[in-house]
């Protein structure tokens, strides 16, 4: 069973097993150049899905390599949310407050946003340290998230990194996720996968 945490916005009720910490370990295993082999590593990493009260969570993740020093690996940083028609009552562009009552304030008013899949529509945007914005749209049902990338923006000294898909699903109270990218020239391709307990 899921508890709801406490001041959860109702529009969050489907991504509400998400909220937590997570940590645990995963692999990297991804082909780059004209190697033969594709390079492969081990790594620790950290998650975090938290909320303030509004309808989205933040989210951030870290790795580091398993190695003696446990070298810092990758960082990024975002916000999730459903993915549905902006309304009056939604607060933006940028700090302007929204027109008239704020929509979907009850569990049952989140039940109408349902898609013809029976989940939810969802989005979220996440940023690299590197240079590399992601927008992924997709869906949440039962307990599993897949998402595909809508929009990939990239600075101008950025590496060349095309498009990704990801997979979150939640397994006997386990976070399990996997990553596909299309970066440096190669077609949409595994790319890491690992495995997080709920620590808090």
């Amino acid at each position: 069973m899921i508890e709801l945490p406490e001041g959860l916005a109702p529009e969050l009720v489907p991504l509400s097993w998400l909220v937590g910490v997570w940590e645990g370990t995963g692999v990297v295993e991804y082909p780059v150049g004209d190697e033969d082999e594709p390079r492969k590593y081990d790594f620790g990493q950290r998650v975090s899905f938290s909320h303030d009260g509004l309808p989205y969570l933040n989210y951030s993740s870290t790795t580091w390599l398993l190695d003696d020093e446990h070298t810092p690996l990758a960082a990024e940083m975002g916000y999730w949310r459903l993915d549905r028609p902006h309304e009056p009552g939604d607060r933006g562009p940028a700090m302007l407050l929204g027109d008239g009552p704020t929509p979907f304030t009850t569990t049952q008013s989140v039940e109408t946003l349902r898609n013809a899949t029976d989940g939810f529509d969802v989005e979220a945007a996440i940023v690299h340290p590197t240079g590399v914005n992601e927008l992924y749209v997709g869906r949440v049902a039962k307990g599993r998230i897949d998402l595909a990338t809508d929009t990939v923006v990239r600075s101008p000294n950025a590496k060349e990194y095309s498009a990704a898909t990801r997979l979150y699903g939640l397994v006997e109270g386990k976070l399990f996720w996997a990553w596909d990218i299309a970066a440096l020239g190669r077609e949409l391709t595994s790319h890491a996968s690992g495995q997080l307990a709920k620590v808090d």
